[in-house]
């Protein structure tokens, strides 16, 4: 009962990038199993392998794929349960920069992301208190407000991804004429704090981002190429989205895990996978994965079309990927813990560390309840 494709492949594309994707897959397992579950990322060597500059211009170190490819990465790194900040550097930070104006500011910026020289964070509420519901103007986090001495920057998001080891952070805020924009800040800048906030999942880290009358220039506000409201609320999608298929790999590796234990694990004589119970549990956990990898795929699918599109339907492929993936994955490892017996609650069995990281992405972007709440504005 191995896993099947990832998000990347299958249905998405055929020919010539289906190889490729399936040729990324491999390269991305390779390099994040070798080190174990929790190891650390190295970062130049994701950035070596182009996993950076995925999504960003070839003229700006990118290699001009999509976020189909970006999600064949996110799913590895889930089945691997990496450390890193992949998550708020290139799936928030890169994308953020994608759908603005291009300028010499943000072009260099997206250039040294891809290159790995600079890490950047957007602060993006993870908590769910602006995820879930979309792009309306009232949710973004900071405003940049007009006075005497020039304007000013207020505000707060919490749980934003990487913001402890972000060089850049990207703040959407509300322009004096409350059109969002994003405000380009060094971490070090007077007023602006962060503050780490420990989660149950050790191997991802978030912080608190405050922003308390921080001088805010012209050249450090960036536009948004298209509708601002609608390009939020696109940024949203992809890290829900994001987190379903770090989701998907959580739960894959947690199905592979168990079928192999129930292949050697001996009770009465006989392995444990030749009694009926543990078969019908295993293909139950099938049965989840495999629903939840056709919602992922349709999510992709969407988000790897250029913006502007059909911002509805995206959003609905992502809500009703994030709410039934991240609650499935909490299932499927849930069941693994059980079938390993009483290994699967020792450290040493690792799954502990599946279940965790399972745990922060049912509630990390929108609860499965707030994203079903989402879906059912559709009916009023």
């Amino acid at each position: 009962m191995s896993a099947e494709r990832s998000p990347g492949g299958g249905d998405l594309a055929g020919g010539l990038e289906a190889e490729l994707r399936d040729e990324l897959r491999a390269v991305a397992r390779d390099l994040l199993t070798e080190k174990g579950p929790e190891a650390a990322l190295d970062w130049r060597s994701v950035a070596e392998a182009g996993w950076l500059g995925l999504e960003a211009p070839e003229a700006l170190n990118g290699a001009d794929a999509t976020f189909a490819e970006v999600a064949v990465v996110l799913e590895e790194m889930g089945r691997a349960a990496a450390r890193g900040p992949y998550l708020g550097a290139i799936v928030l930070g890169a994308g953020v920069l994608g759908l603005l104006e291009p300028g010499p500011g943000r072009d260099r910026l997206l250039a040294a992301t891809a290159s790995g020289e600079v890490v950047p964070a957007v602060a993006l509420p993870g908590d769910g208190a602006a995820g879930a519901a979309g792009g309306a103007a009232g949710e973004v986090p900071f405003r940049v407000e007009a006075g005497p001495g020039g304007p000013r920057l207020h505000g707060r998001a919490a749980f934003v991804p990487g913001a402890a080891e972000a060089g850049r952070l990207l703040l959407p805020a509300l322009d004096p004429g409350g059109v969002p924009v994003i405000v380009d800040v060094a971490p070090d800048v007077a007023g602006l704090g962060r503050t780490a906030q420990p989660v149950l999942d050790a191997t991802r880290g978030f912080g608190l981002v405050t922003a308390d009358g921080v001088a805010v220039g012209e050249e450090a506000v960036w536009r948004f190429a298209g509708d601002p409201a609608l390009a939020l609320g696109r940024v949203r999608d992809r890290a829900a989205v994001a987190v379903a298929c770090d989701s998907l790999g959580v739960s894959e590796a947690m199905l592979d895990a168990t079928v192999a234990h129930a292949k050697v694990r001996e009770q009465f004589g006989r392995p444990i996978g030749s009694f009926q119970a543990v078969q019908h549990a295993c293909a139950d956990m099938r049965v989840r994965i495999s629903v939840a990898r056709r919602l992922v795929e349709g999510a992709v699918r969407c988000l790897s079309g250029p913006p502007g599109g059909d911002d509805s339907a995206t959003g609905v492929a992502a809500a009703m990927a994030k709410s039934y993936t991240c609650a499935a994955a909490v299932d499927v490892v849930g069941k693994a813990m059980q079938l390993h017996g009483g290994m699967g609650y020792t450290w040493e069995s690792g799954v502990h560390v599946h279940l965790k990281r399972a745990m922060l992405n049912r509630s990390l972007f929108g609860s499965p309840a707030a994203h079903r709440a989402r879906l059912a504005e559709r009916y009023r």
